[in-house]
């Protein structure tokens, strides 16, 4: 599996929360923050984002935007209409259909159609490759840009005008492809420098991340990532410390810790065996490692865990 799709399923919590609303003139909407990265996809019609900061941002049919840290924010069909609280329905609520705004006519040419949702994200695991993205991501639906993303926005509208048996696994299938899409397309804009997207399209570094993600247990060496990425020992390191940001090994224990925190959520398997698959055959090591990176050790976590979720 790729690094941008191993990092995406172990931060998720959940399967993505949307709701698809058509919005006569005049709407106004407040998302409050997310835990998550919330997102908008303007199915029909014209409206504005408005940003706890800086300008409104103009979008159009087949536009799309992406709040990587879940952001509180407005939705609106004009800057200046007052924006109404929105709450998001449950985890196991998904309706399709839903109409807002006081005037005008369900169907309506004039009216704004949008899908707005968020992807359940454990903050607590959340990786680079999502902190190190801007507030807002607004893609707009250039005729010829990042052909899949329109695709897949093209199925979301077709599935949502038409819905039919299986809807709602469809739908959630999409969206997660169409997450996958958006920050593909983002990277690919923004893939010079130094930061996630040069790593990412590395054909080097991004061996050797997955080397690291899909093996945590084995006994890295820094030679031995190097032999996975083609390189010397010491060009690996540079290489790898340029684009990542942190030494290979520091990456290592970072993505390890990870992996463990993962298990603790996921698990009831016994601290040893924990050690073992995050490549520790020392518990007390793996826990003093654990407690640096996580403030507790892997017990506590997993028991601070257990005490939050509902009975």
């Amino acid at each position: 599996m790729d690094v941008l799709s191993q990092v995406l399923a172990s931060m998720r919590s959940g399967r993505p929360r949307f709701l698809r609303t058509e919005c006569p003139l005049p709407w106004g909407r407040f998302y409050s923050p997310a835990s998550g990265a919330g997102f908008h996809l303007i199915l029909r019609g014209s409206g504005y984002l408005i940003p706890p900061s800086g300008d409104p941002i103009a979008l159009g049919a087949g536009d799309v935007v992406l709040l990587p840290h879940g952001r509180g924010h407005g939705m609106a069909g004009n800057p200046d209409t007052p924006l109404d609280g929105v709450e998001f329905p449950s985890d196991d609520e998904f309706p399709l259909h839903q109409r807002i705004g006081p005037g005008g006519t369900a169907g309506s040419p004039s009216s704004t159609v949008m899908l707005s949702g968020v992807y359940p994200i454990d903050g607590t695991r959340c990786h680079p490759v999502v902190n190190d993205l801007p507030e807002i991501i607004h893609l707009p639906a250039h005729l010829g840009q990042h052909p899949a993303l329109r695709a897949a926005v093209d199925q979301i509208s077709g599935e949502l005008q038409h819905p039919g048996i299986g809807s709602t696994g469809v739908l959630s299938a999409l969206l997660d492809a169409l997450l996958l899409y958006i920050l593909r397309a983002w990277y690919q804009e923004h893939g010079t420098g130094a930061g996630w997207g040069p790593a990412l399209d590395d054909p080097a570094i991004s061996a050797a991340l997955c080397s690291i993600h899909n093996n945590p247990e084995r006994q890295w060496t820094v030679e031995d990532l190097g032999a996975e990425a083609g390189l010397s020992r010491a060009a690996f390191a540079r290489r790898f410390t340029a684009l990542v940001g942190q030494p290979p090994l520091s990456y290592l224990t970072w993505s390890r810790m990870g992996a463990a925190a993962q298990i603790l959520r996921d698990s009831d398997e016994p601290l040893g065996i924990v050690a073992q698959k995050v490549g520790y055959t020392s518990e007390f090591a793996f826990s003093n490692a654990f407690k640096r990176m996580h403030g507790a050790a892997p017990g506590a976590y997993r028991r601070g865990l257990r005490s939050r979720q509902p009975h």
